[in-house]
């Protein structure tokens, strides 16, 4: 089945255009799939592909392999991906990314429910708030938060974060509980910092979504660090609930302005756009897409 690999590799970039495309649609790196094309020529002793990383284009010859071949690989795809659905036990490393306060608190319970039910597997978890790179192989599935750039990578919808303004008992007592959102432009603002941007929260009114540009003496760019300077009763601050729901039900944080809420931002699992992802892949997603509505996230 070696061979297979080549063959799928010089398949994919003749159909996206791209040595690129072929490494993103396959999850595989850009080195993998150029040294398949070399190896698959160099078998044949014929050029395939006049070839950069951002454009290929098959030759005469290439062309003509590639009506032949295409069917027969795609037969013989099918009949491997057949053959390996028949394996029910997960195998091998699962690695999956979540964003850094999402994931302690709710993907790591699950990892260790899916280890728990597959002996052979062992997982990773891989905290970042960045958009990860699925072609370099260090990750199997990531879960994001908030709606997704289009891409060709394949998606389910797991549900959604509700995100809230909120501020301490202390500070609304000395200063007073603002009723719009727009008077959140005379008070204290605990904002956290990114790429040095004004900071701006979104709400919603009258039927439509808006912004607001807010400000304040405090700020970080860590999301623990603004919730101390809340409780401290330094000003109102806005995040997903679920950061800060122990805090919101031991009455230590309140929740204002629900009333001019946006909708709850998308959570979704992501993975390469394979033909069939691997075991330990589709199993992991069936827990998720299990679990994951039972915790409370809105």
């Amino acid at each position: 089945m070696d061979r297979i690999h080549d063959l799928e590799a010089f398949i994919e970039t003749v159909e996206q255009g791209s040595l690129t495309g072929a490494a993103r649609k396959l999850g595989r790196s850009l080195q993998s799939i150029s040294r398949s094309l070399m190896a698959l020529e160099q078998s044949l002793g014929v050029e395939l592909l006049q070839r950069t990383t951002r454009r290929s284009r098959t030759t005469d010859a290439g062309q003509a392999f590639f009506e032949r071949v295409q069917p027969a690989v795609a037969e013989l795809l099918d009949a491997r991906d057949a053959a390996a659905s028949l394996r029910s036990s997960p195998t091998g490393c699962l690695r999956v990314s979540a964003p850094t306060l999402f994931g302690p608190a709710f993907v790591m319970p699950i990892l260790s429910k899916f280890i728990d039910l597959f002996p052979d597997v062992d997982a990773e978890l891989q905290l970042s708030d960045r958009i990860e790179n699925f072609t370099e192989g260090e990750i199997d599935l990531a879960i994001r938060a908030g709606e997704l750039p289009d891409s060709d990578l394949k998606a389910i919808r797991l549900g959604a974060l509700r995100r809230v303004f909120f501020s301490s008992p202390q500070y609304l007592a000395a200063h007073g509980t603002p009723s719009h959102p727009r008077e959140l432009a005379d008070h204290a603002c605990v904002t956290r910092v990114v790429d040095g941007r004004t900071a701006s929260w979104s709400y919603r009114a009258e039927g439509k979504s808006r912004e607001i540009k807010v400000a304040g003496r405090l700020r970080s760019n860590n999301s623990t660090a603004l919730y101390a300077a809340v409780l401290a009763g330094a000003g109102i601050s806005y995040a997903p609930l679920f950061q800060i729901r122990d805090l919101v039900e031991a009455g230590r944080l309140k929740v204002i302005l629900a009333e001019y809420e946006t909708a709850p931002a998308p959570l979704h699992a992501v993975w390469p756009n394979m033909r069939r992802p691997p075991a330990k892949t589709r199993a992991f997603l069936d827990l998720l897409i299990e679990e994951v509505p039972r915790l409370r996230l809105e």
